[in-house]
């Protein structure tokens, strides 16, 4: 538990000071001016007072128990701060302090210095290299923080592992004129962790949703389980920096190369948090999260008294992934009783401008009372002569009965309409300037319902493969040192786990080439085997539809003087096709286990990029899912009377590629490219398996 941290009695300051534009000043303003309820003790050995409060010489001589202290002094000073907080019982401290692991090996060791020392006493160390935390509690008002942005009390709580991005978020709540629950930003998190912020957030019955910025992730796993906790209780709206990093470019395989920096987007989706990739979208979002309920589907219901908006919110919403549903006889029948007679009478409804409390009301009864509709987008425009306030008490009346979620386009001039404006705010119901950014926050309502209520599936275990087999032959390789295996044993391990691979053999010469190419029969692929050579076919090392002997022969003589010095072998291959062209493959990610991939395979799997991924352990629903989410699935389903693939096999697969890769996850990289798909069977015809070695 946290309550000690975001629920302090008191709060200390070592290093507190009276210079005005100093941290160890600022921190103290912000507990005076924010209305911390507890005791504070500035820790200063020359000062008697600072802002007015007495001041202590040492920690040791607070006369009281303190639950949080601030260690604002230079680094080589906090592990003798941290021991003496342990010694006087201190169960909290902050270390705002930076030069830590950030910034090198001498401060690495000063920060595991520290924080050996407090864990010898039993003190939680939250930071270094932080802001703080923030309690807007009218009972606590703590602001253990050195920021400016002063928060009224509200549902949202923010955890952010960058203190500016934090920042930022925390200020544009502040601007919407929206409340806060919570703030944390933990700096490097030597002790205290985002994933025990959010699961002692996720029990703050106060705490409606939970808004995170990370940007790396130092216990994947351990977040994965506390986030799929929590995200099935509360919403959990998260950004992460760095999608687009490059470390993708040393990757051998297509599988490496096109899954880039996405392993934290897989992450949010696995656990059922909803990711964003701008932050004042998410912001937008979470101010409905915090009013309204969540919708049980997707199927919006819209009133309107202009026309454009709606148009634009429509189009938003169904990009977005909703539905606007006709509405029933039933309710066409009370609109036309309570309707002016230019409105509109359908989904959406068009009450007209001149609409007034009475229409907008029954509007809104009609769309509660529809079945076929969960959630209820409101444009509002505030015409001169309309008593807005009125219509707004109307809107504040249905909002407080929780049945289904509203949101509101409200367009208007707030300067003027200040009472309107209120009345809406007092009533829960979260407004927005523009249509689209109203239909943005509703669609990320609607994705979270759609989360909570998805089918997840399950992990199979395919019975018949003999995993000590498989083990064998990688650890023959490692100990050979051969990062890149074979492709005998590639082929061989791909058997293993029972996916089917087209007739092959190996040979040594151009001679023994074409003899095995005869007994395998025609028409056959030679390929040139060597482990110098990654991408066969972009440097001419694959000859494909040989039909004789003789052009096999005469291929592999040609690709011995073309790759002489590389020591190859020649991989002879009954020649499969007509078929659609797939790829699966798997990359290794460091604590998570593996990204497995499915999309169009061939030479155009990096130009089409029809992809998806997932994380191990791949379900069954999760394959199929993979599959529905590409854009040529209508063309593996079978269109204008072409044959669609095998769409169970290819499920499969998938699912036996994510047991593979779970069984050894020693191997880095793996591809099937491509695995020729038909009908009644899916045929490999290329693999690629590289190895973690050190």
């Amino acid at each position: 538990m946290l309550d000690s941290l975001f629920k302090p009695k008191s709060v200390a300051l070592i290093g507190a000071s009276t210079k005005e534009l100093s941290i160890g000043n600022v921190i103290i303003k912000n507990l005076q001016k924010y209305g911390f309820v507890g005791p504070i003790y500035p820790i200063n050995p020359k000062a008697p007072e600072i802002r007015g409060i007495k001041a202590y010489p040492t920690i040791n001589d607070v006369p009281g128990e303190i639950d949080v202290a601030h260690i604002v002094i230079p680094p080589q000073q906090v592990p003798e701060a941290v021991e003496a907080c342990g010694k006087k019982g201190v169960k909290n401290v902050i270390i705002n302090t930076a030069g830590f692991k950030e910034m090198g090996a001498e401060g690495e060791a000063l920060q595991n210095d520290f924080v050996t020392k407090g864990k010898k006493y039993g003190v939680r160390m939250f930071g270094p290299n932080c802001q703080g935390i923030i309690n807007s509690d009218p009972a606590i008002k703590a602001y253990c923080d050195f920021t400016f942005t002063y928060p009224k009390p509200g549902h949202i709580s923010i955890v952010a592992q960058s203190g500016g991005v934090g920042a930022v978020i925390m200020q544009n709540f502040f601007d919407l004129d929206v409340g806060m629950r919570m703030y944390a930003s933990n700096g490097n998190a030597c002790d205290i962790s985002i994933p025990e912020i959010i699961r002692y957030w996720g029990n703050d019955d106060e705490t409606r949703v939970i808004v995170l910025y990370v940007e790396s992730l130092d216990d994947p796993k351990y977040f994965m389980e506390v986030a799929k906790e929590v995200a099935a209780k509360k919403p959990i709206l998260a950004m992460n920096a760095g999608r687009t990093e490059e470390g993708s470019k040393a990757a051998t395989s297509h599988t490496g190369g096109l899954a880039g920096g996405i392993a934290t987007d897989l992450i949010f989706r696995k656990t059922g948090i909803i990711g964003f990739q701008d932050a004042q979208e998410m912001c937008q979002a979470a101010v409905a999260f915090a009013a309204q309920p969540i919708p049980k589907g997707n199927r919006i219901g819209m009133i309107t008294n202009t026309g454009g908006p709606a148009i634009i919110a429509t189009d938003e919403l169904v990009e977005g992934g909703c539905e606007i549903p006709p509405i029933t006889e039933r309710a066409e029948k009370i609109l036309k009783g309570t309707m002016f007679p230019a409105a509109s009478i359908s989904n959406p409804i068009d009450v007209v401008a001149t609409a007034g409390a009475p229409q907008f009301r029954s509007a809104l009864d009609v769309m509660m009372d529809e079945e076929q509709i969960d959630a209820v987008y409101i444009n509002f425009v505030t015409p001169p002569f309309v008593d807005c306030e009125s219509v707004a008490k109307e809107f504040a009346e249905v909002s407080r009965q929780r049945r289904k979620p509203i949101v509101c386009n409200y367009m208007t001039d707030k300067a003027q309409w200040t009472e309107t404006t209120r009345i809406l705010q007092d009533g829960s119901i979260p407004c927005y300037d523009f249509p689209g950014t109203a239909a943005k926050a509703m669609t990320s309502l609607c994705r979270y319902g759609k989360l909570k209520s998805r089918e997840t599936g399950t992990v199979r275990n395919f019975s018949g493969i003999d995993v000590s087999k498989a083990e064998s032959i990688i650890q023959d390789a490692k100990a050979m040192g051969n990062k890149m295996l074979g492709a005998k044993d590639v082929y061989e391990l791909f058997e293993i786990y029972g996916i089917s691979v087209a007739g092959w053999a190996l040979a040594d010469s151009p001679e023994e080439a074409a003899a095995v190419a005869s007994r395998i029969g025609y028409p056959v692929v030679l390929k040139a085997e060597s482990d110098a050579i990654i991408h066969k076919s972009d440097v001419g090392g694959v000859a494909l539809n040989l039909q004789d002997a003789e052009s096999v022969f005469s291929e592999a003589g040609k690709m011995r003087q073309k790759f002489n010095g590389k020591n190859i072998r020649f991989f002879i291959q009954k020649f499969i096709q007509n078929g659609r062209e797939l790829i699966i493959g798997a990359k290794a990610e460091t604590g998570l286990g593996h990204i497995v991939m499915f999309g169009m395979g061939g030479i155009y799997v990096e130009v089409l990029k029809d992809v998806a991924f997932e994380l191990t352990p791949v379900t069954n629903f999760e394959a199929r899912q993979m599959i529905n989410s590409l854009k040529m699935s209508p063309l593996l389903k079978g269109i204008r009377g072409q044959m669609g693939i095998n769409l169970d096999l290819a499920a499969e697969y998938i699912e036996r590629v994510s047991m593979f890769v779970s069984n050894h996850p020693e191997i880095e990289e793996l591809d099937l490219n491509p695995l020729i798909a038909y009908d009644d069977r899916i045929i490999a015809v290329d693999g690629r398996l590289k190895l973690i070695t050190n």
